[in-house]
Protein backbone atom coordinates (compact mmCIF):
# COMPACT_ATOMS: atom_id res chain seq x y z
CA UNK A 1 0.00 0.00 0.00
CA UNK A 2 1.39 3.40 -0.97
CA UNK A 3 1.92 6.02 1.70
CA UNK A 4 0.91 9.69 1.42
CA UNK A 5 4.48 10.41 2.57
CA UNK A 6 6.22 8.76 -0.37
CA UNK A 7 6.64 11.92 -2.47
CA UNK A 8 7.88 14.16 0.35
CA UNK A 9 11.46 15.36 0.61
CA UNK A 10 13.94 14.33 1.92
CA UNK A 11 12.61 11.03 0.62
CA UNK A 12 14.86 8.77 2.72
CA UNK A 13 13.66 10.35 5.97
CA UNK A 14 10.00 10.09 4.98
CA UNK A 15 10.38 6.54 3.73
CA UNK A 16 11.78 5.45 7.09
CA UNK A 17 9.14 7.45 8.96
CA UNK A 18 6.38 5.82 6.89
CA UNK A 19 7.75 2.41 7.89
CA UNK A 20 7.76 3.47 11.56
CA UNK A 21 4.10 4.51 11.26
CA UNK A 22 3.25 0.97 10.18
CA UNK A 23 4.53 -0.54 13.42
CA UNK A 24 1.68 -1.01 15.95
CA UNK A 25 1.90 0.57 19.39
CA UNK A 26 1.39 -2.12 22.03
CA UNK A 27 2.29 -1.47 25.65
CA UNK A 28 5.93 -1.87 24.70
CA UNK A 29 5.94 -0.18 21.29
CA UNK A 30 9.66 0.50 21.56
CA UNK A 31 10.34 -3.25 21.62
CA UNK A 32 8.61 -3.57 18.25
CA UNK A 33 10.46 -0.60 16.84
CA UNK A 34 13.77 -1.79 18.33
CA UNK A 35 13.29 -5.08 16.50
CA UNK A 36 12.63 -3.14 13.29
CA UNK A 37 15.86 -1.12 13.76
CA UNK A 38 17.90 -4.22 14.61
CA UNK A 39 16.62 -6.08 11.53
CA UNK A 40 17.38 -3.07 9.35
CA UNK A 41 20.93 -2.77 10.75
CA UNK A 42 21.80 -6.46 10.57
CA UNK A 43 20.44 -6.54 7.03
CA UNK A 44 23.09 -3.98 6.17
CA UNK A 45 25.84 -5.90 7.95
CA UNK A 46 26.15 -3.28 10.71
CA UNK A 47 27.20 -4.11 14.27
CA UNK A 48 24.37 -3.93 16.81
CA UNK A 49 24.90 -3.61 20.56
CA UNK A 50 22.18 -3.72 23.24
CA UNK A 51 22.09 -3.33 27.00
CA UNK A 52 19.91 -4.95 29.65
CA UNK A 53 17.39 -2.07 29.50
CA UNK A 54 16.74 -2.66 25.79
CA UNK A 55 18.58 0.36 24.38
CA UNK A 56 20.04 -0.19 20.89
CA UNK A 57 23.33 1.06 19.44
CA UNK A 58 24.12 0.61 15.75
CA UNK A 59 27.80 1.09 14.87
CA UNK A 60 28.22 2.65 11.41
CA UNK A 61 31.64 2.76 9.69
CA UNK A 62 32.84 6.10 8.35
CA UNK A 63 32.45 7.02 4.72
CA UNK A 64 35.73 6.36 2.86
CA UNK A 65 38.52 8.76 3.75
CA UNK A 66 37.03 9.79 7.12
CA UNK A 67 37.91 6.77 9.22
CA UNK A 68 40.13 8.76 11.58
CA UNK A 69 37.42 11.29 12.50
CA UNK A 70 36.03 11.18 16.04
CA UNK A 71 33.02 8.95 16.69
CA UNK A 72 29.74 10.88 16.65
CA UNK A 73 26.65 9.60 18.48
CA UNK A 74 23.23 10.30 16.92
CA UNK A 75 20.52 9.80 19.55
CA UNK A 76 16.75 9.51 19.56
CA UNK A 77 14.08 7.53 21.45
CA UNK A 78 11.95 4.65 20.20
CA UNK A 79 8.70 5.13 22.09
CA UNK A 80 5.80 7.43 21.35
CA UNK A 81 2.71 8.64 23.21
CA UNK A 82 -0.43 6.89 21.98
CA UNK A 83 -3.49 9.15 22.28
CA UNK A 84 -6.66 9.11 20.18
CA UNK A 85 -9.64 11.44 19.94
CA UNK A 86 -12.77 10.20 21.72
CA UNK A 87 -14.56 9.97 18.36
CA UNK A 88 -11.76 7.91 16.77
CA UNK A 89 -12.03 4.19 17.54
CA UNK A 90 -8.40 3.07 17.40
CA UNK A 91 -6.46 0.13 18.77
CA UNK A 92 -2.80 1.09 19.04
CA UNK A 93 -1.83 -2.52 19.75
CA UNK A 94 -2.71 -3.69 16.24
CA UNK A 95 -3.45 -0.71 14.00
CA UNK A 96 -0.81 1.37 12.18
CA UNK A 97 -0.77 5.14 12.37
CA UNK A 98 -2.57 6.71 9.40
CA UNK A 99 -0.57 9.79 8.34
CA UNK A 100 -2.08 12.45 6.13
CA UNK A 101 -0.58 15.48 4.38
CA UNK A 102 -2.31 18.84 4.74
CA UNK A 103 -0.40 21.65 3.06
CA UNK A 104 3.04 21.89 4.64
CA UNK A 105 2.19 19.58 7.54
CA UNK A 106 1.82 15.88 8.27
CA UNK A 107 -0.85 14.82 10.77
CA UNK A 108 -2.19 11.47 11.85
CA UNK A 109 -5.88 10.66 11.47
CA UNK A 110 -7.47 11.14 14.88
CA UNK A 111 -4.39 10.00 16.82
CA UNK A 112 -0.93 11.09 17.80
CA UNK A 113 1.50 10.95 14.89
CA UNK A 114 4.68 9.79 16.62
CA UNK A 115 6.85 12.42 14.94
CA UNK A 116 8.14 12.74 18.50
CA UNK A 117 10.58 11.01 18.08
CA UNK A 118 9.93 9.02 14.92
CA UNK A 119 11.35 11.76 12.70
CA UNK A 120 14.60 11.76 14.68
CA UNK A 121 14.90 7.97 14.43
CA UNK A 122 14.12 8.11 10.71
CA UNK A 123 16.73 10.83 10.12
CA UNK A 124 19.47 8.77 11.80
CA UNK A 125 18.58 5.75 9.67
CA UNK A 126 18.42 7.88 6.51
CA UNK A 127 21.96 9.20 7.03
CA UNK A 128 23.32 5.66 6.73
CA UNK A 129 21.61 5.12 3.35
CA UNK A 130 22.18 8.59 1.90
CA UNK A 131 24.75 8.40 -0.94
CA UNK A 132 25.53 12.11 -0.47
CA UNK A 133 26.17 11.92 3.27
CA UNK A 134 29.75 12.28 4.54
CA UNK A 135 30.61 11.33 8.09
CA UNK A 136 33.16 9.80 10.39
CA UNK A 137 32.36 6.72 12.47
CA UNK A 138 28.82 6.88 13.86
CA UNK A 139 26.99 5.28 16.75
CA UNK A 140 23.22 5.45 16.42
CA UNK A 141 21.79 5.34 19.95
CA UNK A 142 18.08 4.51 20.17
CA UNK A 143 16.77 4.64 23.74
CA UNK A 144 13.56 3.18 25.15
CA UNK A 145 10.83 4.54 27.43
CA UNK A 146 11.61 8.24 27.19
CA UNK A 147 8.00 9.37 27.34
CA UNK A 148 6.95 7.70 30.58
CA UNK A 149 10.07 7.98 32.69
CA UNK A 150 13.34 8.43 30.77
CA UNK A 151 14.01 4.82 31.78
CA UNK A 152 16.21 3.94 28.81
CA UNK A 153 18.58 6.85 29.32
CA UNK A 154 18.50 6.33 33.10
CA UNK A 155 19.53 2.68 32.72
CA UNK A 156 21.88 3.15 29.77
CA UNK A 157 25.02 1.05 29.95
CA UNK A 158 27.77 3.57 29.11
CA UNK A 159 29.96 0.76 27.77
CA UNK A 160 27.68 0.69 24.73
CA UNK A 161 29.22 3.92 23.47
CA UNK A 162 32.71 4.97 22.49
CA UNK A 163 31.76 8.38 21.07
CA UNK A 164 32.11 11.50 23.20
CA UNK A 165 30.26 13.89 20.90
CA UNK A 166 26.48 13.52 20.68
CA UNK A 167 23.76 15.06 18.52
CA UNK A 168 20.33 14.58 20.07
CA UNK A 169 17.51 14.52 17.47
CA UNK A 170 14.57 15.16 19.80
CA UNK A 171 13.91 18.88 19.97
CA UNK A 172 10.84 20.30 18.27
CA UNK A 173 11.73 23.81 17.11
CA UNK A 174 12.86 24.79 13.64
CA UNK A 175 15.87 27.09 13.52
CA UNK A 176 17.00 26.38 17.08
CA UNK A 177 19.95 24.55 18.59
CA UNK A 178 19.45 23.41 22.17
CA UNK A 179 22.34 23.23 24.61
CA UNK A 180 20.74 22.57 27.98
CA UNK A 181 17.78 21.23 29.91
CA UNK A 182 16.57 21.12 33.47
CA UNK A 183 16.90 18.25 35.87
CA UNK A 184 14.12 17.58 38.29
CA UNK A 185 12.85 15.70 41.32
CA UNK A 186 9.60 15.42 43.29
CA UNK A 187 8.93 15.84 46.98
CA UNK A 188 6.04 14.13 48.78
CA UNK A 189 5.02 15.49 52.17
CA UNK A 190 2.55 13.58 54.33
CA UNK A 191 0.63 15.16 57.19
CA UNK A 192 -1.23 13.11 59.80
CA UNK A 193 -4.23 15.05 61.09
CA UNK A 194 -6.74 14.64 63.90
CA UNK A 195 -10.41 15.18 63.22
CA UNK A 196 -13.21 16.36 65.49
CA UNK A 197 -16.95 16.35 64.98
CA UNK A 198 -18.28 19.48 63.37
CA UNK A 199 -20.58 21.55 65.57
CA UNK A 200 -24.26 20.64 65.10
CA UNK A 201 -26.11 22.86 62.66
CA UNK A 202 -23.06 23.96 60.69
CA UNK A 203 -23.34 24.48 56.96
CA UNK A 204 -21.24 22.48 54.45
CA UNK A 205 -19.62 24.67 51.78
CA UNK A 206 -17.50 23.89 48.72
CA UNK A 207 -14.99 26.62 47.87
CA UNK A 208 -13.65 26.05 44.36
CA UNK A 209 -11.03 27.54 42.03
CA UNK A 210 -11.78 27.00 38.35
CA UNK A 211 -10.81 28.23 34.90
CA UNK A 212 -7.06 28.67 35.29
CA UNK A 213 -4.83 27.88 32.31
CA UNK A 214 -2.49 25.52 34.13
CA UNK A 215 0.21 24.23 31.80
CA UNK A 216 3.54 22.44 31.92
CA UNK A 217 5.39 23.09 35.15
CA UNK A 218 8.67 23.55 33.27
CA UNK A 219 7.90 25.02 29.87
CA UNK A 220 5.17 27.41 31.09
CA UNK A 221 6.43 28.29 34.57
CA UNK A 222 8.03 31.57 33.41
CA UNK A 223 4.61 33.02 32.51
CA UNK A 224 3.59 33.26 36.19
CA UNK A 225 0.27 31.57 35.48
CA UNK A 226 -2.03 31.15 38.44
CA UNK A 227 -1.70 28.08 40.66
CA UNK A 228 -5.13 26.91 41.84
CA UNK A 229 -3.71 25.51 45.09
CA UNK A 230 -2.06 28.81 45.93
CA UNK A 231 -5.30 30.62 45.10
CA UNK A 232 -7.24 28.33 47.43
CA UNK A 233 -4.83 28.78 50.32
CA UNK A 234 -4.93 32.56 49.93
CA UNK A 235 -8.73 32.45 50.04
CA UNK A 236 -8.69 30.36 53.21
CA UNK A 237 -6.13 32.64 54.81
CA UNK A 238 -8.37 35.63 53.99
CA UNK A 239 -11.27 33.92 55.78
CA UNK A 240 -9.08 33.30 58.82
CA UNK A 241 -7.96 36.95 58.92
CA UNK A 242 -11.60 38.06 58.68
CA UNK A 243 -12.33 36.11 61.87
CA UNK A 244 -14.67 33.61 60.22
CA UNK A 245 -14.52 30.22 61.93
CA UNK A 246 -13.95 27.65 59.21
CA UNK A 247 -13.71 23.90 59.77
CA UNK A 248 -11.78 22.22 56.97
CA UNK A 249 -13.15 18.85 55.88
CA UNK A 250 -10.78 18.38 52.94
CA UNK A 251 -8.44 20.09 50.50
CA UNK A 252 -7.81 18.75 47.00
CA UNK A 253 -6.39 19.97 43.72
CA UNK A 254 -3.90 19.34 40.98
CA UNK A 255 -3.55 16.11 39.02
CA UNK A 256 0.05 15.63 37.84
CA UNK A 257 3.45 16.44 39.27
CA UNK A 258 4.53 18.19 36.05
CA UNK A 259 1.42 20.32 35.60
CA UNK A 260 0.58 23.69 37.15
CA UNK A 261 -2.74 23.05 38.99
CA UNK A 262 -5.78 24.38 37.14
CA UNK A 263 -8.46 23.52 39.71
CA UNK A 264 -8.72 23.12 43.48
CA UNK A 265 -11.46 22.56 46.08
CA UNK A 266 -11.97 22.93 49.81
CA UNK A 267 -14.92 21.37 51.63
CA UNK A 268 -15.67 23.49 54.69
CA UNK A 269 -18.09 23.64 57.63
CA UNK A 270 -19.22 27.09 58.81
CA UNK A 271 -21.86 28.62 61.05
CA UNK A 272 -24.88 29.48 58.86
CA UNK A 273 -24.84 33.07 60.09
CA UNK A 274 -21.32 33.45 58.62
CA UNK A 275 -22.33 32.50 55.06
CA UNK A 276 -23.06 36.03 53.83
CA UNK A 277 -19.82 37.36 55.30
CA UNK A 278 -17.88 34.40 53.87
CA UNK A 279 -19.21 35.06 50.38
CA UNK A 280 -18.33 38.74 50.75
CA UNK A 281 -14.73 38.00 51.83
CA UNK A 282 -14.31 35.44 49.04
CA UNK A 283 -15.51 37.94 46.43
CA UNK A 284 -13.16 40.61 47.79
CA UNK A 285 -10.21 38.21 47.56
CA UNK A 286 -11.34 36.99 44.14
CA UNK A 287 -11.25 40.59 42.90
CA UNK A 288 -7.66 40.89 44.15
CA UNK A 289 -6.70 37.67 42.35
CA UNK A 290 -8.35 38.93 39.15
CA UNK A 291 -6.34 42.13 39.39
CA UNK A 292 -3.15 40.18 40.00
CA UNK A 293 -3.61 37.36 37.43
CA UNK A 294 -6.33 38.63 35.11
CA UNK A 295 -4.08 39.18 32.10
CA UNK A 296 -2.51 35.71 32.18
CA UNK A 297 -5.60 33.84 33.51
CA UNK A 298 -8.66 35.74 32.26
CA UNK A 299 -10.94 32.72 32.72
CA UNK A 300 -10.40 32.32 36.47
CA UNK A 301 -13.47 31.68 38.61
CA UNK A 302 -13.93 31.43 42.37
CA UNK A 303 -17.12 29.56 43.25
CA UNK A 304 -18.93 29.04 46.57
CA UNK A 305 -21.76 26.53 46.86
CA UNK A 306 -23.52 24.69 49.65
CA UNK A 307 -23.22 20.91 49.60
CA UNK A 308 -24.98 18.06 51.35
CA UNK A 309 -23.86 17.71 54.97
CA UNK A 310 -23.65 13.94 54.79
CA UNK A 311 -21.26 11.59 56.55
CA UNK A 312 -18.34 12.66 54.36
CA UNK A 313 -18.53 16.17 55.75
CA UNK A 314 -19.30 15.31 59.38
CA UNK A 315 -15.82 15.89 60.84
CA UNK A 316 -13.23 18.61 60.43
CA UNK A 317 -9.53 19.08 61.03
CA UNK A 318 -8.41 20.30 64.44
CA UNK A 319 -7.60 24.03 64.20
CA UNK A 320 -3.96 23.26 65.07
CA UNK A 321 -3.68 20.98 62.03
CA UNK A 322 -5.43 23.45 59.78
CA UNK A 323 -3.12 26.26 60.86
CA UNK A 324 0.12 24.34 60.34
CA UNK A 325 -0.88 22.90 56.93
CA UNK A 326 -2.20 26.19 55.53
CA UNK A 327 0.92 28.00 56.73
CA UNK A 328 3.15 25.38 55.09
CA UNK A 329 1.25 25.62 51.80
CA UNK A 330 1.48 29.41 51.94
CA UNK A 331 5.25 29.24 52.55
CA UNK A 332 5.96 26.54 49.99
CA UNK A 333 7.94 28.05 47.09
CA UNK A 334 6.21 28.08 43.73
CA UNK A 335 7.27 29.58 40.41
CA UNK A 336 10.56 30.87 39.04
CA UNK A 337 13.35 30.86 41.64
CA UNK A 338 16.32 31.75 39.45
CA UNK A 339 17.27 32.71 35.88
CA UNK A 340 20.22 31.38 33.89
CA UNK A 341 23.34 33.48 33.52
CA UNK A 342 24.53 31.35 30.58
CA UNK A 343 21.38 31.53 28.42
CA UNK A 344 19.47 34.84 28.51
CA UNK A 345 15.77 34.39 29.20
CA UNK A 346 16.08 30.78 30.40
CA UNK A 347 14.55 29.79 33.71
CA UNK A 348 17.32 28.04 35.62
CA UNK A 349 15.46 26.96 38.77
CA UNK A 350 11.77 26.64 39.65
CA UNK A 351 9.37 24.72 41.83
CA UNK A 352 5.73 23.74 41.40
CA UNK A 353 3.20 23.16 44.18
CA UNK A 354 1.50 20.40 42.21
CA UNK A 355 -1.00 18.18 44.04
CA UNK A 356 -2.91 18.07 47.35
CA UNK A 357 -5.09 15.15 48.47
CA UNK A 358 -7.01 14.51 51.69
CA UNK A 359 -7.73 10.92 52.66
CA UNK A 360 -9.34 10.38 56.09
CA UNK A 361 -6.60 11.38 58.56
CA UNK A 362 -3.90 11.95 55.97
CA UNK A 363 -3.14 14.99 53.84
CA UNK A 364 -0.41 14.60 51.28
CA UNK A 365 1.25 17.23 49.15
CA UNK A 366 3.39 16.71 46.05
CA UNK A 367 5.78 19.29 44.66
CA UNK A 368 8.02 19.17 41.58
CA UNK A 369 11.28 21.12 41.41
CA UNK A 370 13.58 21.74 38.42
CA UNK A 371 16.97 23.24 37.69
CA UNK A 372 19.64 23.01 35.02
CA UNK A 373 22.25 23.44 37.80
CA UNK A 374 22.26 20.47 40.14
CA UNK A 375 23.40 22.29 43.32
CA UNK A 376 20.48 24.68 42.81
CA UNK A 377 18.07 21.78 42.42
CA UNK A 378 19.38 20.24 45.64
CA UNK A 379 19.01 23.55 47.48
CA UNK A 380 15.43 23.92 46.26
CA UNK A 381 14.53 20.41 47.33
CA UNK A 382 16.05 21.11 50.75
CA UNK A 383 14.03 24.31 51.04
CA UNK A 384 10.75 22.57 50.18
CA UNK A 385 11.50 19.75 52.61
CA UNK A 386 12.36 22.23 55.39
CA UNK A 387 9.06 24.09 54.98
CA UNK A 388 7.00 20.93 55.36
CA UNK A 389 9.14 19.38 58.10
CA UNK A 390 8.74 22.55 60.16
CA UNK A 391 4.97 22.06 59.85
CA UNK A 392 5.24 18.48 61.13
CA UNK A 393 5.03 16.53 57.86
CA UNK A 394 6.93 13.39 56.96
CA UNK A 395 8.94 14.28 53.86
CA UNK A 396 10.28 12.05 51.08
CA UNK A 397 12.34 13.33 48.16
CA UNK A 398 12.10 10.95 45.23
CA UNK A 399 14.98 10.19 42.90
CA UNK A 400 14.92 12.55 39.96
CA UNK A 401 16.89 13.07 36.81
CA UNK A 402 19.90 15.32 36.20
CA UNK A 403 19.98 18.49 34.16
CA UNK A 404 22.19 19.40 31.24
CA UNK A 405 24.05 22.57 32.12
CA UNK A 406 24.29 24.91 29.12
CA UNK A 407 27.77 25.33 27.65
CA UNK A 408 27.78 28.15 25.07
CA UNK A 409 31.43 27.26 24.29
CA UNK A 410 30.54 23.69 23.26
CA UNK A 411 32.63 22.59 20.25
CA UNK A 412 29.80 20.62 18.62
CA UNK A 413 27.50 23.63 19.08
CA UNK A 414 30.10 25.78 17.31
CA UNK A 415 30.24 23.36 14.38
CA UNK A 416 26.44 23.13 14.09
CA UNK A 417 26.06 26.90 14.37
CA UNK A 418 28.59 27.56 11.59
CA UNK A 419 26.87 25.01 9.35
CA UNK A 420 23.51 26.65 10.03
CA UNK A 421 24.77 30.14 9.12
CA UNK A 422 26.42 28.81 5.94
CA UNK A 423 23.28 26.99 4.84
CA UNK A 424 20.57 29.47 5.81
CA UNK A 425 22.29 32.85 5.98
CA UNK A 426 21.22 33.65 9.51
CA UNK A 427 22.08 32.77 13.08
CA UNK A 428 20.21 29.92 14.79
CA UNK A 429 18.49 30.49 18.10
CA UNK A 430 20.74 29.04 20.81
CA UNK A 431 18.37 27.82 23.51
CA UNK A 432 17.83 25.58 26.49
CA UNK A 433 14.61 24.15 27.81
CA UNK A 434 13.32 24.19 31.37
CA UNK A 435 12.17 20.58 31.07
CA UNK A 436 13.83 17.19 30.84
CA UNK A 437 15.79 15.84 27.87
CA UNK A 438 17.67 12.57 27.77
CA UNK A 439 20.89 14.56 27.34
CA UNK A 440 20.95 15.25 31.06
CA UNK A 441 20.99 11.54 31.93
CA UNK A 442 23.40 10.65 29.14
CA UNK A 443 25.74 13.40 30.29
CA UNK A 444 25.69 11.95 33.80
CA UNK A 445 26.53 8.50 32.42
CA UNK A 446 29.34 9.87 30.22
CA UNK A 447 30.92 12.83 32.05
CA UNK A 448 32.38 15.39 29.70
CA UNK A 449 30.44 14.31 26.60
CA UNK A 450 29.85 17.26 24.25
CA UNK A 451 26.21 17.55 23.14
CA UNK A 452 23.82 19.59 21.03
CA UNK A 453 20.17 18.97 20.15
CA UNK A 454 18.26 19.78 16.95
CA UNK A 455 15.01 18.86 15.24
CA UNK A 456 12.19 20.02 12.95
CA UNK A 457 9.07 21.98 13.90
CA UNK A 458 6.71 19.63 15.76
CA UNK A 459 3.58 21.07 17.34
CA UNK A 460 1.12 19.64 19.88
CA UNK A 461 3.09 16.43 20.56
CA UNK A 462 1.40 13.89 22.86
CA UNK A 463 -2.02 14.85 21.48
CA UNK A 464 -4.08 13.92 18.41
CA UNK A 465 -3.37 17.45 17.12
CA UNK A 466 0.32 16.56 16.73
CA UNK A 467 1.78 17.73 13.44
CA UNK A 468 5.23 18.07 11.87
CA UNK A 469 6.05 20.78 9.33
CA UNK A 470 7.34 19.19 6.13
CA UNK A 471 9.66 22.01 5.02
CA UNK A 472 11.39 22.05 8.40
CA UNK A 473 12.19 18.33 8.18
CA UNK A 474 14.17 19.12 5.03
CA UNK A 475 16.03 21.94 6.82
CA UNK A 476 16.69 19.76 9.87
CA UNK A 477 18.06 16.90 7.78
CA UNK A 478 20.17 19.25 5.64
CA UNK A 479 21.66 20.76 8.80
CA UNK A 480 22.35 17.33 10.27
CA UNK A 481 24.18 16.21 7.11
CA UNK A 482 26.24 19.40 6.96
CA UNK A 483 27.18 19.19 10.65
CA UNK A 484 28.31 15.57 10.30
CA UNK A 485 30.37 16.43 7.23
CA UNK A 486 32.08 19.30 9.07
CA UNK A 487 32.79 17.06 12.07
CA UNK A 488 34.36 14.45 9.78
Amino acid sequence: MSSPLENLQPSLVWRHFAAICQIPHPSKHEAQLAEHVVNWATGKGLEVRRDAAGNVVVAVPATPGHESAPVIVLQGHLDMVGEANSDTPFDFTVEPIQPRVVGDHVYATGTTLGADNGIGVAAAMAIVEDPDAVYGPLELLFTIDEETGLTGAMQLDPKLLTGRTLINLDTEEDGALYIGCAGGADTKSTFTITREDAMPGTLAIRLSVRGLRGGHSGVDIHENRGNALKFLVRLLQALRRAGIEVGIVSLSGGSKHNAIPREADAILRINPEDEVRLRQVVEEKAAILREEFGEIDPGQRIEVETVSADATTASVWLPFDADRILDALMACPHGVLGMSRAVPGLVETSSNLAVIRTEDTTVWVQTSSRSSVMPSLKATLDQVAAVFRLAGAEVETHDGYPGWKPNPASPVLGTARQAFVRLFGREPHIKAIHAGLECGLIGEKLPGIDMVSMGPQIESPHSPDERVQISTVDRFYTLLKATLKDLA
